[in-house]
């Protein structure tokens, strides 16, 4: 009889898996993907789990055998029997003995028992590692299967067999035949002896062979399968699985892809498969979840600390403006957008240059530029990619746009945003933007330039400015500031056509003492560009009148006085001071195109609207306006009006650009001054009315000043829109650009005689302090 002993029972069947998904590279991890990863940056999964799992039940069965045996043995059984014989020979019966033998097998039967005892498999489960998938957003397609590499699966041979006689050998016996054994009886039969046998029995059967099922897990023995005598012996226990090695399910180099938009901490989710090697008695294929993988951000940044070049060395406002970088028009100037910068302080973030994960870089002007070939137009409010690698862009400001405050634009694109994006100045450091903006405060400025003298109306000078004496035609002589043009070029012009005119500055030979007789006006245009159009803007000019010997020594300012009428002595500048200068802009001597003043009167028709057709306006600007005499200001100041501007901007302008706008933006101003024809030059301050009380005071009183020059300086200023009290631009005077000295202004010059002289900014002509036009004309002289 069967029946089952103990059980041993053992698995090891939780995974115990786990895993991470982290930046590369391992152990050197560029990110903290909890905190953020870029796309275009790669990630790793490594899963970590038990390098097999099992479960075995094994099961000990325990019985007896009975096994029928004979025990025989023939017993030879001897004895006497009287018998009667015939008398003897005294005649006495006797008794004869006769022997006796008989022969009796005896045959016993005995159940001999024998104990057995071994182990079976109930149920194996082997399972080797087959592979392990993990999910997340970032990873790409969502999802990556990781195959085992370096692995090998528990080497496992078993076998079981279910029937009793796998395992059970029964002894091989015969029955016993013992020793025959003679029992002697004496007189009379003997009895057959009683006799246990059992033990003969016993000895005659050997002992069951017995054998376990077989088991041997990597090469060790679990259940060993040796025929062996009654009890197999125990099975030992499958070892307990170790974790795999880091690289066994690892893989690296998973890009994220550039299209994926910024997430915030995305879960993970993992499984991890398992292959049944063996199986007894049960057993299929597993899975498992893998819990606990941690979470990725993927935040792709950008930075954008955009800048406009600041033009400080071509500003002309009277007072720039803080906090504004400054434009000025047609002039070039540069943006720069650096992909570098600061962002979230995260491992793999922080102040860095940020140029792989940007798409594109864009900027937007309010208003009209040309791309740096002068040629390329931009229109206002369109916004306008640069190379995400070019860090500084050049542009260049169109004459026409208007002066005044803006805001540039800019926005750099993270290379994942979506078609609907939002931004976030600086940087993007809330994920849910992917464009960092930056916006730049400008202000486009004009500019004051170009001021020559084009006519002096002294004869000794007529031959430098007309081909012929009493010619109006132009010799095309001019006398600059320097020999620089509005921006430091070379002019083209040489010396002497420099200002200021004096000793020195006359071409012909013979005439290199020649200054300007007092009392003879000379001509002046000066230029502006931008918003110097409308009817309220204008040029204010300050002289100044300083007086220097003729050795070019002791210059000082100087008050100047003159006579008018019956008044006499009067103080330039002072209330008495009431000399009307009227300048007429068509003049015969100026020399302006009909072509300039027509195209003048076409562009103020179509800028400022007025009523009535071109065509008249026109005509009627060129008979009338042009031809009118405008009140400027007198010998203290002027005020050059609109009437006196023409306008000369280039009208080569690109394809929707208001030509008459871009005519307008350029202007040239028309002026003329002079000295009375006899100044009286006393030091700046002096009180001439004081002095008269204790002097003589008369045209040859020594304290006036004439052995030399009376020097006019001018300071030249803009207006707009009437605002006399702040002027807008300057010549000389501005805090940042000192356009005087641009244009190559010369501080000292050698006179003809060797005199060394030193020069002010702003100094334009030499006036004779001994020599008047009256000397000409007499005292009706003209001017």
């Amino acid at each position: 009889t069967s029946q089952p002993g103990t059980s041993q029972q053992a698995e090891a069947m939780d995974a115990g898996a786990s895993a991470v998904i982290k930046a590369d590279t391992r152990g050197a991890e560029k990110f903290d993907v909890l905190q953020g990863i870029p796309t275009s940056e790669s990630l790793y999964a490594n899963v970590l789990a038990k390098s097999y799992l099992y479960r075995n039940i094994f099961m000990e069965t325990k019985g007896t055998k009975q096994y029928p045996i004979q025990v025989s043995k023939t017993y030879t059984l001897t004895w006497t029997e009287p018998q009667p014989s015939p008398l003897d020979d005294k005649g006495n019966s006797t008794t004869i003995y006769v022997p006796r033998s008989a022969t009796q097998t005896v045959t016993k039967d005995y159940t001999i028992e024998r104990k057995y005892n071994f182990w079976t498999i109930q149920n194996l489960e082997v399972y080797g590692l087959q592979k392990a998938t993990v999910a997340n957003y970032a990873l790409p397609s969502g999802t990556v299967t990781l195959q085992p590499s370096g692995y090998s699966p528990p080497a496992v041979s078993a076998a079981h067999d279910a029937t009793l006689s796998a395992h059970v050998t029964d002894p091989v016996y015969s029955n016993v035949t013992l020793s025959g054994q003679t029992v002697s009886g004496g007189s009379s039969r003997p009895s057959i002896p009683n006799e246990d046998w059992k033990s003969n029995a016993e000895n005659a059967i050997g002992k069951i062979k017995v054998k376990n099922d077989s088991l041997v897990f990597n090469g060790s023995t679990v259940m060993d399968n040796r025929t062996v005598e009654e009890t197999a012996p125990a099975p030992g226990t499958i070892p307990a699985p170790t974790v795999i090695g880091q690289n066994v399910l690892y893989g690296s180099g998973y890009v994220i892809d550039a299209g994926k938009t910024n997430k915030a901490s995305q879960p993970s989710t993992g499984m991890i498969y398992y292959t049944l090697i063996k199986g007894i008695g049960g057993g299929d294929n597993k899975s498992y979840p893998i819990n606990g993988i941690n979470p990725v951000t993927v935040h792709t940044p950008v930075v954008n600390r955009a800048s406009v070049s600041d033009d400080q060395a071509h500003n002309q406002k009277t007072t720039p403006t803080a906090g504004r970088a400054a434009l000025i028009l047609d002039r070039p100037f540069t943006i720069t957008i650096p992909t570098s910068g600061a962002h979230k302080d995260i491992k793999g973030y922080g102040n860095r240059d940020y140029a792989k994960y940007v798409r594109d870089k864009q900027v937007r002007f309010p208003f009209d530029v040309y791309k740096a070939d002068h040629a390329t137009l931009i229109p206002k409010d369109t916004w306008t990619s640069v190379p995400v690698g070019q860090l500084t862009t050049t542009f260049y400001m169109p004459a026409w746009v208007d002066e005044g405050n803006y805001d540039v634009l800019f926005r750099t694109f993270a290379e994942n945003s979506p078609a609907s994006f939002t931004s976030q100045p600086n940087a993007n450091l809330d994920l849910t933007h992917h464009v960092a903006t930056q916006v730049v405060a400008v202000e486009v400025i004009g500019r004051l330039f170009d001021f020559r003298i084009t006519d002096i109306a002294d004869y000794q000078w007529e031959t430098v400015f007309r081909t012929a004496t009493g010619s109006a035609t132009p010799t095309g002589n001019s006398f600059w500031i320097g020999a620089k043009g509005i921006d430091g070029a070379a002019r083209g012009n040489t010396a002497p056509y420099v200002l200021p005119i004096r000793p020195g500055s006359h071409p012909e030979s013979g005439k290199k003492n020649v200054a300007v007789k007092t009392g003879y006006h000379f001509k002046f245009e000066v230029k502006t560009l931008g918003n110097m159009f409308s009817a309220g803007d204008g040029i204010k000019i300050t002289p100044t009148f300083y007086f220097v010997d003729k050795q070019g020594k002791n210059r000082q300012q100087v008050d100047l006085y003159y006579h008018s009428g019956t008044k006499r002595f009067i103080r330039i500048g002072s209330t008495g001071d009431t000399e009307q200068r009227l300048v007429t802009l068509d003049t015969r001597l100026r020399n302006v195109s009909q072509q300039e003043l027509t195209n003048t009167a076409s562009s103020l028709w179509r800028v400022n609207g007025s009523s009535g057709s071109q065509t008249s306006y026109v005509q009627q600007y060129l008979k009338e306006a042009a031809q009118k005499r405008i009140y400027v200001g007198g010998y203290d100041g002027m005020l050059l009006p609109s009437q006196l501007r023409t306008f000369i901007g280039s009208m080569q302008v690109p394809s929707g650009i208001d030509t008459a706008r871009a005519n307008a933006s350029v202007q040239r101003w028309f002026g003329e001054y002079s000295l009375p024809a006899a100044p009286y030059a006393v030091p700046a301050g002096m009180n001439l009315a004081e002095y008269g009380r204790t002097h003589r005071l008369d045209d040859n009183a020594p304290i006036f000043l004439r052995d030399g020059y009376i020097v006019v300086n001018f300071n030249i200023e803009t207006i707009r829109n009437k605002d006399i009290a702040h002027p807008h631009l300057q010549y000389k005077n501005a805090p940042l650009d000192n356009q005087w000295q641009m244009e190559g202004f010369q501080r000292s010059f050698v006179d003809p005689y060797g005199g060394m002289f030193s020069l002010l900014d702003g100094d334009v002509v030499f006036y004779h302090a001994d020599l008047s036009s009256y000397d000409d004309f007499g005292t009706g002289g003209t001017h």
